[in-house]
């Protein structure tokens, strides 16, 4: 069954709420163009700069793609997911937003 993608509200709305919830966690998001090479495809991930953990999104990405990205990221991560919206706890645990 395919994963239904949210409309680009609810997906910008989601995006802000992740970002939101990784700089809780003491990650910092940056949504920049990430270069790319021949034979090289850079979607974005996780990385430390000067001691601050950072996850890197391509702005050039579509928007599910990166809220994907970043749910994947966070999920690495032990969270606590009791005080969240119901929409961001749904995102982490796979569903389609609503």
């Amino acid at each position: 069954m395919a994963k239904k993608q949210p409309s680009a509200g609810r997906g910008t709305a989601l995006l802000q709420e992740l970002k939101g919830l990784a700089e809780q966690l003491g990650i910092r998001v940056r949504e920049e163009k990430l270069l790319r090479e021949v034979g090289y495809q850079v979607r974005g991930g996780s990385c430390r700069v000067n001691g601050q953990e950072m996850v890197f999104l391509d702005r050039d990405l579509p928007l599910p793609d990166r809220v994907d990205i970043l749910v994947d990221e966070l999920l690495q991560r032990n969270l606590n997911t009791e005080n969240l919206s119901p929409v961001l706890r749904r995102a982490l645990a796979g569903e389609a937003a609503s």
